[in-house]
């Protein structure tokens, strides 16, 4: 795995941050473009890598879906500035600019390059594409959206994350699907309110960035490698709590902000909605324990080749007690409701 500390990886990974702050504080739609083109231009170099051809086919596919969103999304705000008297275009034009945000952000009906590319990608870039590239899209969307579109592609969203995860034996696509999943609740927030779907993003980039690390240090990127590894139980452990805080069982943060979404959505009368969310997470669940099992229940293999030695004992340590905040979860969601 290439490292990150080069000057050109950091030039191209600040320049990422920066052209999200340019998106979400733009005052037009054309700088909200600009800002995206420049995210766009700064994240291929980042996964890119001339001596690995999974990681050059990743960033060739990632570009021409980007570009093909943001074309879309440019001809829209252009037309929609031309058509500005026709109001019987609104709505169309509306569902045009959603679904090219959509795109960005590898929603459905527009999610089929998001599992093909992830396969490609180093942890550290996984945790990118997953987190910080759903930022402006989703900020930009909720500037402008179709309630009922919206409604239908939570939906389908939590359906298809659900159901596409089943079959996986690959971590990446499995985090892949969990995150489209994931998407239609972040959607839900952001109907909501901004300042809910910034706290379902901070916990959920929070839990991420803790199974990408976790996953990068013990090299681990298929189901199978977890039975054949002899892992360090505190890891088990750290697996275990975030897997099922991402899952949103209760005892756990994960836990907090869809427990927030549901009972907003109930108080609006999305009942059908609010059910097909609590499903769809039991499915997300069974998948979750399926890895965690694989991990947990086999420790038998006491082959001395096959074990992990972790060198910083401090950074296990540091990474329990944020672990422990998670833990701390329904504490929280019991001082917001009563």
């Amino acid at each position: 795995m290439y490292k990150y500390y080069n000057s050109n990886k950091m030039f191209f990974l600040f320049i990422l941050f920066f052209s999200t702050l340019i998106s979400i504080s733009s005052n037009s739609w054309f700088g909200c473009w600009i800002g995206l083109e420049i995210n766009l231009l700064s994240f291929i170099p980042l996964i890119s890598n001339p001596n690995n051809m999974m990681m050059s086919e990743a960033s060739l596919k990632y570009f021409l879906t980007q570009t093909i969103a943001s074309i879309n999304f440019l001809f829209m705000i252009l037309m929609k500035m031309f058509l500005l008297n026709f109001f019987k275009f609104e709505n169309l034009i509306m569902i045009m600019i959603n679904s090219s945000l959509l795109m960005k952000i590898g929603s459905f009906p527009f999610h089929f390059w998001f599992p093909n590319i992830i396969e490609g990608l180093s942890w550290f870039n996984t945790f990118l594409l997953l987190t910080w590239q759903k930022i402006s899209p989703m900020i930009l969307l909720s500037y402008y959206f179709n309630k009922n579109f919206i409604i239908l592609i939570m939906m389908f969203n939590s359906i298809i994350g659900a159901i596409g995860g089943i079959n996986q034996s690959s971590i990446r696509k499995l985090m892949v699907f969990s995150s489209i999943n994931n998407l239609s609740w972040m959607l839900a927030a952001i109907l909501i309110s901004e300042n809910l779907w910034l706290l379902y993003m901070f916990i959920y980039s929070f839990i991420i960035s803790l199974m990408c690390y976790l996953f990068y240090m013990t090299n681990t990127f298929y189901i199978n490698q977890m039975f054949l590894m002899n892992f360090n139980s505190l890891i088990k452990i750290l697996l275990t709590i975030n897997f099922l805080s991402l899952g949103g069982l209760p005892p756990f943060i994960g836990f907090f902000s869809k427990w927030i979404i549901i009972n907003f959505l109930l108080m609006n009368n999305f009942f059908i909605l609010t059910f097909i969310f609590v499903m769809m997470s039991l499915i997300m669940l069974f998948f979750y324990i399926r890895i965690v099992y694989s991990s947990i229940m086999f420790n038998y293999l006491k082959m001395k080749w096959m074990k992990l030695m972790i060198k910083n004992n401090f950074l296990i340590l540091f990474i329990l007690l944020i672990n422990m905040i998670s833990i701390l979860g329904i504490m929280l969601s019991t001082f917001f409701f009563f």
